[in-house]
Parts: C-alpha cells; sequence; structure tokens
C-alpha cells in the first residue's frame, strides 16, 4: 500500500496579493505542531475567495515536493521554489505523483482520513504569487497540478505523520488519466462519458464533463488563466 511522507504541513491567513493586493490565502507557512482537520479544512487555514478556493471538495491540498526540481529547471531559480508552500499547497510530501493518486482514494493522516476529490485547476493567482505572466498556465499545460480531498473523518494531523493509503475503488482513474482528458484530448466522448458518471469525482469536474458531451465545446480558460472575462 502506498504510504507518502509529510515535507510539510502549511497552512495560511488571507493577505493581499499582487500589485492590487487580491484578497487570497495562496501563501501559506508550515507549522510545528499538531492541527485538527475538520471537514472544511484545517484550523488555522484560510481562503479569500471562498466561492472558488475551500470548502467540502476542496479540503487540503497536496503538492508533490518532487516537481520543485522540474520548476526550477523550467522556469530558473525562484525564491519560492527554495521551500514547500510555493503552491498555496496544504500537505507537501515525497513519495506520488499525479500518475500515482487516483480520484477516490483514501487516506489515513494522523486520525483523519482523507478522500482524493479532483485535481487542481490552476487560476490567475499563481501568476500573480510567482509574479510571472502565464505561471497558471505551465500549470495547467504540464499536469503538475496537485490534488484536494475531500474530509471523511475529521481528527489531529502532525507534521510528523504519513498518508497510508487504505482503499482506492476507482484506481484507473488517476488524476492525470483525468487531466490528460481535459486538457490534452478534451472532446474524447468516451473519456467524458466515464468522468461524468465518476461516483468519486468532485460535481463540478463531473459537471464540466456532461456540460462538454451537451454542447460539443470546451468552455473558455481565460477568466479562470489569466483573470479575464
Amino acid at each position: 500500500m502506498m504510504q507518502l511522507k509529510l515535507i510539510g504541513l502549511l497552512v495560511g491567513t488571507v493577505a493581499g496579493l499582487g500589485p492590487k493586493s487580491v484578497p487570497s490565502g495562496i501563501a501559506k507557512s508550515p507549522v510545528r505542531h499538531s492541527l485538527m482537520l475538520t471537514k472544511t479544512g484545517f484550523v488555522g487555514d484560510a481562503q479569500g475567495d471562498v466561492q472558488r478556493h475551500g470548502g467540502p471538495e476542496k479540503a487540503v491540498h497536496q503538492y508533490p515536493v518532487e516537481h520543485y526540481k522540474t520548476w526550477s529547471a523550467a522556469i530558473g531559480a525562484h525564491p519560492l521554489l527554495l521551500r514547500p508552500g510555493a503552491f498555496g499547497e496544504n500537505l507537501s510530501t515525497i513519495g506520488a505523483i499525479e500518475n500515482d493518486v487516483a480520484v477516490g482514494d483514501v487516506f489515513r493522516l494522523g486520525s483523519a482520513t482523507l478522500q482524493v476529490s479532483q485535481g487542481r485547476q490552476p487560476c490567475w493567482k499563481l501568476n500573480e504569487r510567482f509574479a510571472m505572466n502565464g505561471m497558471a498556465k505551465q500549470v495547467q499545460d504540464t499536469g503538475m497540478t496537485g490534488w484536494y480531498y475531500r474530509v471523511l473523518e475529521p481528527g489531529m494531523v502532525s507534521p510528523d505523520d504519513e498518508l497510508m493509503l487504505i482503499d482506492r475503488p476507482w484506481k484507473e482513474w488517476t488524476i492525470r488519466r483525468i487531466w490528460r482528458t481535459f486538457y490534452i484530448d478534451p472532446l474524447n466522448r468516451d473519456e467524458l462519458q466515464a468522468i461524468a458518471a465518476l461516483p468519486s469525482l468532485a460535481e463540478g469536474w463531473r459537471l464540466h464533463a456532461a456540460k462538454r458531451l451537451s454542447s460539443g465545446k470546451i468552455e473558455s480558460w481565460s477568466e479562470r488563466l489569466d483573470g479575464r472575462k
């Protein structure tokens, strides 16, 4: 069974982001003490836009530390890449990436139980975070997005805990596979039909798949990636 080591347990408060000081909780810092994990996230963590971030289906964001070296090679030395937290993650881990983790996977972390709910759809706040135009699109294009959890059982989590996989009902539906359908082969009807019916996938993703099947069109990503309507 998969076992992932925590490199960092991180939370953050809402602060101004970028030149326009947009409220955001993307800047997170590691903690050295145990935290309570509730159905909507870690106590002490916050989001600046609660309509698009956080909530039960995005309670916890995990990002593989393995990607940091790849990003350094791709965009050059950047101060954010010197330590965990560059991508606003709550859990910085080593041991698995998007091709290894599937929607519906259930993990034990401390006394809490989490289930993978969806991959991350990067937004323009990553551009502001890195002070780089197009950073959100690069994250989307590479598939190095990380993933989100819903919390099945709240509990206490320590920075020394490890994620232990305890169930995987949909092992074929990796984060990478769903990413490929949405962004590389976006009108593959067979894949979209299966995604729209995938029980453990967050409702928003299932509705996106169903909408594409109905319309035969790909939705615009400009507002999400660039902040432009």
